[in-house]
């Protein structure tokens, strides 16, 4: 067993998550499909996913909660940006009739 000094137990601890979800967790907590986080991990706009064995990634708990108060912190301040109306005029099928 490898002996830990208690400087770097108090260093490796701020860095080290306090608890790690799988997929099915994160998708519970958070209700984005899969490529919309991972897209959203790539941009650098969701918390990064890291693996704890070559099959298993998992996200830190306290950064995806985080992550959604600031959003939601966002979204009540305004700031949050939204995605514009479709212009309904513009459809393939279903025109809309002119009056």
């Amino acid at each position: 067993m490898i002996a830990i000094a208690p400087d770097e137990r108090r260093r490796h601890s701020d860095s080290m998550p306090t608890r790690a979800i799988r997929r099915a967790q994160l998708r519970q907590i958070v209700p984005l499909a899969d490529t919309t986080i991972y897209e959203m991990e790539r941009r650098g706009e969701f918390p990064k996913r890291f693996a704890l064995t070559r099959r298993c990634v998992v996200w830190d708990l306290a950064e995806v909660e985080a992550w959604l108060a600031a959003r939601k912190q966002a979204g009540e301040a305004g700031e949050q940006a939204r995605a514009p109306a479709p212009d309904v005029r513009d459809r393939k099928t279903r025109p809309v009739r002119q009056a």
